[in-house]
């Protein structure tokens, strides 16, 4: 990966959702607004400072880049395109593992 570029996988868990009460959502239904998606980091450029390798980001999938790797597809991005980073070497008392 070139400068702040970073190569996520593409989650193939994309299918139905429940809801909080237990309703089961199709993949086929449309969603009234952009929703954002979790994948994790596998390749990092060397100017990319918040993110790492094996860290799960959070992304808006409507702008994607997408590349096949050896029959496997990926997405590249900016690093500025990232919403959240969720890893466990974050600390400072939070528990979430999460920073924005």
């Amino acid at each position: 990966m070139l400068h702040d570029r970073i190569l996520v996988e593409v989650d193939r868990d994309e299918g139905e959702r429940r809801s909080s009460g237990g309703i089961v959502i199709p993949a086929t239904a449309a969603m009234g607004a952009r929703r954002l998606a979790w994948s994790k980091v596998v390749g990092v450029g060397p100017n990319a400072r918040a993110v790492e390798i094996g860290d799960r980001v959070l992304f808006d999938p409507e702008d994607k880049a997408e590349v096949e790797v050896h029959g496997e597809v990926y997405v590249v991005m900016r690093e500025r395109d990232v919403h959240a980073v969720a890893a466990e070497r974050v600390s400072g008392g939070e528990d979430t593992g999460l920073y924005l």
